[in-house]
């Protein structure tokens, strides 16, 4: 995946070598590109629309993005195989593009192409031709096996690319960089071999560099990051190396041990409003899908100090704890404003948003990233919707989802109290009661707390980051089997509760004590899955009842003020069924006949496979008296609820991803729908059936996955349930206005002279060096993209350019050449070699041997002119046999304005002397090849003498 910059887009390279264009501004996807080969790398040209893709044919591509509507289009200009590789044999044939790398400060100008064989080639764009290669091709007969598996730049200038290998070598190669004439001008080193090799341990064990990233600042060693192959024995340890050419040692090393085996990792670059500075970090990804996070600077000052006395600590990890995301939820409440006193103004609220805390965590804001730090609380009563989670660690946070984005209000931690509270174990159950100020929660141990809240805490922000200080008491009990319902009386003085091993207890708030405890038994099972209070009219009198659900549907009531079962038998369906729960449904009863079955009570029973509407006094007394049912048949049902606003009405999830709206106590089909992406397993293999799912009493439903993506519903036609729908989901800004110092130019790093040994013997170049000394500044990328409209809109080579429509299918077009062949040929017209200038030999002697390739160029010519001699000669011995012809001929010719045969010989003489001349020219420039080669040959025996002394001195001494 790569951004293009600026632009609000993201590109994702799938399997099947398509290309995603992702709109990030409106989230949806815009564009898929089928590649016409496997894509082997794709790399972005910043400041442009303009991405190159390369493939295992070693074929670079250029591909453009059409805004309005996005759209990827293939160009005419290639970088193809032969011509910028040119190393073809039978055994190797092809070698993949691995990366291409635009040159920092002229990405306009040139590319660096790294292929899987280890050779790179420096791309002049505009000349369309390689300028430079570099890197040794590695598929030797003691090198086999060896590739290429990650690179990056490692300097601002482009001087230096850092390359990783299959073997777990790591390879620093020098490129050559402009100058401000645009000239190449080398970096000090061989170009035959790296100018450094990086020992790091990874070639102990021939465990393959996969990835690396590189930061550098102006006027600042530049720090490398290095990952080895996820399923390597090193793959949790984090390799930092710092280059610096100021120092005598050119490289500190420094090894980090991260939690676990990762898989990849980026640098993350943010600014601070406060320091007015650029923060970089360090993301790595785990293979548990946990992110860890890096400072930066404090790397960069460990290393610095790391050998003096004072030197800082080593810099640990941060995990970054995402929202809903550090222990997954168990289970949750949902309560809207119908419960709650009054809203929070828009303003407000975005107010509140810009208070949240940001992702990234820097040291002076605290490194630890455990605690969710909330935003500023007014109080429940201006929170228009409240999410309630509790976690498998056994906190309990709370959440203002009054927008997509959940605000973290503040946490609850469980504390160890009088030897019956357990902290840290999952909780199973909750319950909240907004207008009383209370909660309640339960654990797999079977405890039960019940919180209360200070009075304040609604109406004032005493809350502080996250704390217990709202919280005015908390008591705990405990009950037999693992909590699996709770349930509150209206006036929440009682509280009901439900096991798994099938004990129900009344609870009373006030003390709290429990009042009683009854086990039930069932058939089949016995874990108490719903529980209800309330009250029926039995025998003339109204009497205080309890109702629960055995989890095979099995519904039994109990007198709430004893405890003492009503009935000896269990109302349960013919075939059972796993239920999902159980309520007294509380209905308007006016438009109801009077004295009918409506008004005693009615009792509804969801379960997989049906629904059920019972006589409540009918079920208190064990006998099942059915008023509506409705069967699934071949559905199973999930989930259910019900909801009262502005209607009575009942919501089923079923584990296809439909929902359905039924109509209360008919059962009647109000509107079905179905939910894509909620049906079938996810990529770890969980279904709807693993998602946690709760709703409000006004029809809203909130789903959250295994993978804590949370999905919001709402039966009911409401256009104000969230707010700020634009806003707080936006993850582009188009209005951001970067700094004026990232477009500053940067001038290159002056390096130190070169001393010792050698002093001497670079001591003649020094003028030439200082004369093509790098003084490079970064190019305008606005200016130069024009010019690329131009180039890559054009064929640089006659090839076949296949391009795909719509539908998949291949369209060639042959191409024309663009440019002419020509253009690159020498014009021996303008050579000269004459010696009446003697220039200094200090400056002919690197450069004798660079004219190989002139050489080869002069021999090319020469035999173009001996082909044109031999067939000038030829055509000489015709010229006897047709002498006779020539004055009527030449008297035609000048009747009509034409030149006369005489005139016409006379320029092909000319032309053979100016041959002639050629002739000698290329004769001299061999003489004068000849000896600047033997001057080079001079030179290498005497830096061999040098050598070979100083060894015998050193060894003497």
């Amino acid at each position: 995946m790569q951004f293009i910059e600026n632009q609000g887009i993201l590109l994702n390279v799938t399997f099947n070598n398509q290309i995603e264009v992702w709109d990030i501004d409106k989230k949806l996807l815009s564009h898929i590109y089928n590649f016409k080969d496997a894509i082997t790398s794709l790399s972005v040209l910043q400041h442009s629309l303009y991405m190159y893709a390369g493939d295992p044919l070693g074929n670079v591509s250029v591909l453009k993005l059409n805004q309005e509507p996005y759209n990827l289009v293939q160009m005419k200009y290639t970088i193809p195989f032969e011509v910028s590789h040119g190393i073809q044999n039978e055994l190797s044939g092809h070698v993949a593009v691995m990366h291409a790398l635009p040159q920092p400060l002229a990405e306009s100008k040139r590319v660096l192409i790294i292929y899987e064989d280890g050779l790179f080639v420096l791309w002049e764009i505009r000349e369309s031709k390689s300028i430079f290669k570099g890197g040794n091709v590695l598929q030797s007969a003691h090198n086999e096996g060896k590739k290429v598996t990650s690179a990056c730049w490692a300097c601002p200038l482009g001087s230096k690319a850092v390359i990783g290998y299959s073997t777990g070598d790591i390879f620093i190669w020098s490129v050559p960089i402009p100058n401000g004439r645009s000239e190449l001008v080398p970096d000090i080193g061989s170009q035959s071999g790296p100018i450094w090799k990086l020992n790091l341990g990874y070639k102990l064990d021939r465990t393959p560099i996969s990835s690396m990233r590189c930061v550098h600042t102006d006027g600042k060693p530049s720090r490398l990051y290095f990952l080895a192959a996820p399923d390597a024995a090193s793959s949790n340890l984090l390799q930092v190396v710092l280059l610096n050419d100021h120092s005598e040692s050119r490289t500190i090393k420094l090894g980090l041990q991260l939690p676990e085996p990762c898989i990849d990792m980026e640098i993350i670059s943010n600014y601070s409003e406060q320091t007015k500075q650029k923060l970089e970090s360090l993301l790595v990804i785990g293979k548990s899908e946990h992110l860890y996070e890096y400072d930066d600077s404090l790397i960069e000052k460990y290393l610095l100090q790391c050998q003096s006395k004072s030197a800082p600590p080593i810099p640990k990890e941060v995990r970054l704890r995402l929202p809903l995301t550090e222990s997954s939820i168990t289970v949750a409440k949902f309560i809207t404003s119908s419960q709650c006193i009054s809203n929070l103004d828009d303003e407000d609220y975005i107010q509140l948003v810009k208070k949240v805390p940001p992702l990234l965590h820097s040291e002076k804001n605290g490194r630890d990233a455990s605690q969710i730090n909330p935003i500023p609380f007014g109080g429940f009563a201006k929170v228009k919707n409240l999410y309630v989670t509790g976690h498998s660690n056994g906190a309990i946070n709370f959440w203002d989802m009054s927008c997509p984005l959940p605000l973290p209000i503040f946490s609850v931690e469980q504390q160890s109290e009088d030897d019956f509270s357990l902290s840290g174990v999952a909780l199973t159950a909750l319950c909240f009661d907004a207008k009383h100020q209370i909660l309640v929660s339960g654990d797999q141990n079977g405890m039960v707390r019940i919180y209360k809240f200070k009075p304040e805490a609604y109406v004032s922000g005493s809350a502080k980051r996250g704390n217990n200080r709202m919280i005015g008491g908390v008591k705990a009990l405990k009950v037999n089997g693992v909590v699996l319902s709770l349930n509150m009386s209206c006036s929440s003085r009682h509280l009901v509760v439900g096991s798994d091993q099938g004990y129900v207890a009344l609870i009373d708030v006030e003390g709290p004590h429990v009042q009683f405890t009854k086990q039930i038994s069932s058939d089949i099972s016995t874990g108490i899955i719903s529980v209800q209070l309330g009250t029926c009219a039995l025998h003339g009198f109204q009497k205080n009842i309890l109702v629960m659900s055995t989890r095979d549907s099995s519904v039994v009531a109990l007198d709430s003020d004893t405890g003492t079962i009503l009935s000896n038998s269990m109302v349960h369906p013919k075939k059972p069924s796993r239920a999902l729960f159980l309520e007294i449904l509380e209905l308007n009863t006016e438009d109801m006949v009077e004295d009918s079955i409506f008004k005693q009570g009615l009792l509804l029973l969801c379960s997989e496979k049906a629904v059920y509407v019972y006589s409540l006094p009918h079920v208190v007394q064990g006998v099942k008296k059915v008023i509506y049912k409705k069967k699934f048949h071949s559905l199973s049902c999930c989930w259910g609820s019900t909801f009262y606003t502005p209607n009575a009405g009942l919501m089923l999830l079923f584990t296809c991803g439909k929902i359905e709206i039924r109509s209360l106590p008919e059962l009647s089909l109000i509107r079905e729908t179905y939910v894509r992406g909620l049906a079938g397993p996810t990529s770890k293999g969980s279904t709807i059936n693993d998602n946690l799912i709760c709703s409000s009493s006004d029809g809203q439903l909130l789903m959250v996955n295994k993978d804590q993506e949370i999905f919001l519903f709402s039966v009911l036609l409401q256009t104000n349930m969230f707010r700020l729908l634009g806003s707080l989901s936006q993850v582009y800004q188009k209005d951001l206005v970067h700094s004026t110092e990232s477009l500053s130019p940067v001038r290159a790093i002056q390096k130190e002279k070169p001393k010792g040994l050698f002093s001497s013997v670079f001591k003649d170049t020094k003028v030439n060096r200082e004369k093509h000394a790098p003084d490079t500044y970064k190019e305008d990328p606005r200016a130069s993209i024009e010019e690329l409209s131009t180039i890559f809109s054009t064929a640089n080579f006659s090839s076949n350019i296949v391009d795909i429509d719509d539908s998949g299918t291949e369209i060639e077009k042959r191409e024309d050449l663009a440019g002419d062949e020509d253009d690159d040929e020498l014009n021996i017209d303008d050579i000269d070699i004459g010696d009446s200038e003697e220039k200094p030999r200090g400056q002919n002697l690197f450069g004798g041997l660079n004219k190989k390739v002139l050489a080869n160029k002069f021999q090319s010519f020469k035999g173009k002119l001996k082909h044109v001699k031999i067939k000038n000669e030829k055509s000489s011995t015709k010229e006897e046999q047709q002498d006779e012809k020539i004055g009527a001929v030449d008297q035609i010719k000048r009747k009509y304005g034409f030149a006369s045969s005489s005139e016409t010989t006379g320029a092909a003489k000319m032309a053979e002397s100016k041959l002639q001349e050629n002739s000698r020219k290329l004769q001299g420039i061999s003489l004068k090849t000849t000896e600047m080669q033997d001057t080079a040959k001079s030179f290498s025996s005497m830096a061999k003498e040098v050598l070979r002394v100083a060894e015998h001195d050193k060894r003497t001494s």
